[in-house]
């Protein structure tokens, strides 16, 4: 074979593995990049969800200490955030979330509190139901 022909193939050859390296290079930084916006959009969407179940929760909360009657629409409205939380949370997540409406739903049912009677429990951390929930979510969003 002509050496002409050898240093064209040999040419040809390195200007193809370059290509491709660089191809392949773009493709793995496109893929990094889609990953890491993935990730941001994910965390930006359960903060928003958590933000919203602890303002609802807090406010049916402080409306269960005194009133018997709870409205239906804002206890489904809860709990429709904890089945959302069901598709993106982990487990612990969930489990606190359903503790929390639990404690709200018994708050309803028992005998309304006075100011004077919520000053007797504030060392109770009946007064702070979202507190392993908080803790939960701001571990989970480290992670």
């Amino acid at each position: 074979m002509d050496t002409a022909y050898i240093s064209a193939i040999a040419a040809l050859a390195g200007s193809m593995i370059g290509g491709l390296t660089s191809l392949a290079a773009s493709w793995l930084t496109q893929r990094g990049q889609f990953r890491a916006q993935q990730v941001s959009h994910d965390i930006v969407r359960r903060e928003e969800l958590y933000r919203d179940f602890v303002q609802e929760a807090s406010k049916l909360y402080a409306e269960a200490f005194g009133t018997n009657q709870a409205d239906a629409s804002k206890l489904v409205n809860l709990y429709a955030m904890i089945s959302r939380m069901r598709f993106i949370s982990s487990p612990q997540i969930v489990e606190c979330a359903d503790q929390v409406a639990r404690i709200i739903v018994e708050t309803y049912l028992a005998p309304n509190k006075t100011f004077a009677d919520i000053r007797e429990i504030l060392d109770n951390d009946a007064l702070n139901p979202l507190r392993d929930f908080s803790n939960a979510c701001r571990d989970e969003l480290r992670r």
